[in-house]
């Protein structure tokens, strides 16, 4: 009985590590998701391109600090025009070390705000 125990035991660890492990990736995916969301969001209410560009890196900054190496926001396929669409793309690094692995996953994230019909935009 006690080898098979001690035989199982690695196994048992192995597989509650990756467990842990993708536990952090389906959660970090969803904060992905969220900033790109919320970026989108805080983007189609600005007036002009430059200043949703800025109220989106805001936000990125904002919900993304501390979880990845390094966010990056881009809104480049938006339709800057009165019914138009704001389309976010959100980048993260995420830090795979606490694996201990040394590497990184980047993790993207996109979202869709429909501008107004009849609002005023520059």
């Amino acid at each position: 009985m006690a080898v098979e125990t001690v035989m199982l035991a690695p196994v048992f660890l192995l597989f509650l590590l990756f467990l842990a492990g993708a536990g952090v990736l389906v959660e970090s995916q969803g904060r992905v998701n969220g900033a790109a969301r919320d970026a989108a969001r805080a983007a189609s209410v600005q007036r002009s391109l430059d200043q949703a560009e800025s109220a989106a890196e805001a936000i990125i900054a904002e919900v993304l600090e501390g979880q990845c190496q390094s966010s990056s926001v881009s809104l480049d396929e938006s339709e800057w025009e009165q019914g138009g669409q704001v389309h976010a793309e959100v980048t993260c690094e995420l830090d795979l070390g606490f694996l201990g692995f040394g590497g990184t996953k980047r993790m993207t994230g996109t979202a869709v705000v429909p501008l107004e019909q009849f609002r005023r935009v520059d």
